[in-house]
């Protein structure tokens, strides 16, 4: 295992470039030094089986670790059972595409509070996903691993503790540690390496080092506001917010973690992951030497 850098979606150089199809961004990436794509159905999974395996092809060619971000609409906190069927059937569809393309990893969001406590919402949360997980099992999709992801907005389910618990419904469950969104909804608090060591910690106490051993992350710069949290995505030559990730890398490279790092920059994300691929093997060289 590896630690593996690249963007969701793609960029607006890769358009620039002349490219016109997703099944042309494997080569582009790798091209680009970079070894990772997570492939955004956040309006709605559409992409159709042949177009899918095609993808999955050529990212195996150019070894292209995929992740699928599923729906933003799956809402887990929801105790509706329309809803909560919708959800599930959100998350079989995410599976479904996944399989199609070979990712191993599908990315959820955990929707928000609506007017209940955190406990409330978070009990209602883990019975949604031990459902989920239930039926994806029962579908063939075992070996797919869904990430449950930190969330930005401070009135969504998803702080750090939260992720956790989710991630504790089944063992084959990961975090998606989205370090731009823990920033935010902290307003602004992760500035050191040891603040990016608390995090660590607190998975691993968590979770054990093992499961969090190759987490998956996202990582952006993030505006945000007070009381709400996460506002927009930004790029790397936005300095004003963070987070910053040369601390980040030299405790990855310390405890030999080997996440998948996706960067979700606002049209930069491909050469911003390439920034903090060069970042990460800087901390690596030095810790040779």
């Amino acid at each position: 295992m590896r630690v593996r850098f690249g963007p969701a979606g793609n960029s607006e150089s890769f358009y620039n470039a002349g490219h016109k199809s997703t099944l042309e961004a494997p080569a582009w990436l790798h091209g680009m030094g970079l070894d990772a794509y997570e492939y955004q159905c956040g309006r709605g999974v559409f992409i159709k089986k042949d177009t899918a395996v095609k993808l999955g092809s050529l990212a195996k060619e150019y070894d292209i670790g995929l992740s699928l971000h599923a729906p933003y609409f799956v809402s887990l906190a929801n105790p509706d059972e329309e809803i909560r069927k919708k959800t599930i059937g959100h998350i079989l569809k995410s599976c479904e595409a996944a399989a199609n393309m070979g990712a191993k990893r599908v990315i959820l969001h955990s929707g928000s509070l609506m007017k209940r406590t955190r406990a409330e919402a978070l009990e209602i949360a883990c019975e949604t996903l031990s459902l989920a997980i239930r039926e994806y099992d029962d579908k063939g999709f075992g070996d797919i691993t869904l990430c449950p992801e930190l969330m930005g907005v401070r009135n969504q389910l998803g702080d750090l503790d939260e992720v956790i618990t989710l991630c504790s419904v089944d063992k084959r469950l990961i975090p998606c540690i989205d370090f731009g969104h823990y920033n935010a909804r902290n307003y602004g608090t992760l500035k050191t390496g040891e603040d990016y060591a608390e995090i660590l910690d607190r998975l691993e106490a968590g979770l054990g080092y093992e499961r969090i051993k190759s987490f998956h992350a996202h990582f952006s710069r993030i505006e945000y506001t007070t009381p709400g949290g996460e506002l927009r995505h930004l790029t790397f030559e936005d300095t004003e917010y963070g987070p910053f990730f040369d601390s980040l890398a030299d405790l990855l490279v310390k405890r030999k973690l080997t996440p998948v790092i996706i960067c979700e920059s606002a049209g930069t994300q491909a050469e911003d992951a390439a920034n903090m691929r060069l970042t990460y093997e800087e901390a690596a060289k030095q810790y040779k030497e």
